[in-house]
């Protein structure tokens, strides 16, 4: 009975015509054509010009009705990749799963879709997919209407039109935003096995934008939790790092436990969560990393990563010095084990592993306060990740906060002051010299 209140108050249909969707004036949603950034304006613009159908759609109609600005914008079309393309000398087609067209406008890259149709019978078209139903390749296009039920939660089924500021609501989106509802579109079953990567974002839509999530389409999530298996380690990086750099970082995780989601999509979180002293070592990084987001300041994919495997590596290294191995090259061994454990569930790129690397090899050294040590750590490149980490291990109480408190006035000294800071070397650092063999002088020349 509300939602069809609130969807009478905020849409009306076009009378007489029955399934037709709520056509939203601006003076109901609030959204200016101004409001939308001048790439994304002008891709619509320009689409429409030539004759097409197009919108601004998804994330950004929804962040935007929702007060939070858009990091990017999406627009749907009507148009085909290959007429899109021909509308836009700076664009590129790209992907094969779903084939989009790439414009760029300035500074901004603007991600165009042709609207997608359905696959059945009188299309003629079926999807391909794997043994457990998620979809693998799927360029059928179709209609304005098609395209909104192709999507995955009502939310993200509006479609903003900025030249006449109307929004166009197939699915009562924005009735379900303003009673703080997440809605799946159609069966969630058969949504989820389409494509596992929906469980998860449902999980960061509702952390983001502080919705529950429908019952029904909670309530499979448990029981297809595995599927997420079934993600390609690149996409599960990739949508990994967008509820972890989402600035609700620390809702997400609680909501993937809760959810039952944790349990092998990352193999740290299942070890982490059970140890106390590690979960508040990661609770604390997240709570970092939410705070820097909302400040607008950067984050750093590979400091993030570091703290979520870092207890990890700890058990590892443990173990392998347990073995007899030293303490640094047990460390390396141990770094690449989880590296190596991670790459089966997530596609860490090289240049985030490097810094993962050099924030964990730090650690150990700032052990070392004595000799000229200290100064080649100042000198490391990645020598202030490795101090913020140090920072986390401090306040969570795996470290003595007098080391933390050296290297904070070590950094900030002198010369002078630094160098009688320095502490005695240990006696194992002690490096006993070894005796150089002098080679016999040469006998007299005959």
């Amino acid at each position: 009975m509300i939602r069809k209140f609130i969807s009478r108050v905020f849409g009306r249909k076009t009378p007489g015509v029955a399934g037709e969707p709520a056509v939203i004036g601006v003076s109901k949603h609030g959204i200016r054509r101004d409001d939308i950034s001048s790439g994304s304006r002008r891709t619509v613009e320009t689409l429409q010009q030539q004759g097409y159908k197009a919108y601004v759609v998804g994330g950004a109609v929804r962040d935007l009705l929702a007060g939070i600005i858009p990091k990017d914008y999406d627009v749907a079309t009507s148009a085909t990749p290959e007429q899109v393309r021909q509308c836009f000398r700076r664009s590129r087609i790209i992907g094969r799963r779903f084939q989009i067209v790439h414009v760029l406008m300035g500074a901004e890259t603007i991600e165009v879709t042709t609207f997608r149709g359905h696959h059945d019978e009188h299309s003629g078209s079926k999807a391909h997919t794997d043994n457990q139903g998620r979809v693998l390749r799927d360029n059928v296009f179709g209609s304005e209407r098609e395209d909104a039920a192709r999507r995955d939660f009502t939310v993200n089924a509006l479609y903003f039109d900025p030249s006449s500021e109307t929004i166009i609501d197939y699915h009562h989106g924005l009735a379900d935003l303003k009673q703080k509802t997440l809605r799946m579109i159609g069966d969630p079953k058969t949504r989820y096995r389409e494509d596992p990567v929906r469980m998860l974002r449902a999980v960061r839509l509702a952390a983001k934008l502080n919705l529950v999530i429908d019952p029904e389409a909670s309530r499979p999530i448990r029981e297809m939790a595995s599927l997420v298996e079934n993600i390609p380690p690149s996409r599960l990086f990739d949508e990994m790092l967008k509820l972890l750099t989402s600035g609700f970082a620390v809702k997400c995780v609680s909501q993937l436990r809760a959810e039952g989601l944790h349990h092998g999509l990352l193999p740290l979180l299942d070890v982490i969560l059970d140890q106390p002293l590690g979960e508040r070592f990661v609770m604390l990084a997240l709570e970092n990393t939410d705070r820097r987001v909302r400040e607008g300041k950067p984050i750093s994919p590979g400091f993030l990563f570091a703290t979520l495997l870092w207890h990890e590596v700890l058990s590892k290294w443990e173990s392998i010095k347990a073995t007899g191995e030293r303490a640094m090259p047990a460390l390396f061994l141990a770094m690449d084990e989880v590296l190596d454990v991670q790459a089966e569930k997530l596609a860490i790129t090289r240049r985030i592993a490097g810094d993962i690397k050099d924030i964990w090899a730090l650690q150990p050294r700032f052990e070392q306060r004595s000799g000229k040590r200290p100064y080649g750590v100042l000198e490391q490149p990645r020598f202030r990740a490795g101090y913020d980490f140090l920072l986390l291990r401090a306040e969570s109480g795996e470290v003595d906060g007098e080391l933390e408190q050296w290297w904070t006035d070590f950094m900030n000294a002198d010369g002078d002051a630094r160098a009688a800071m320095l502490l005695p070397p240990k006696a194992d650092e002690t490096k006993k010299r070894r005796r150089r063999k002098r080679k016999p002088a040469d006998g007299p020349a005959e």
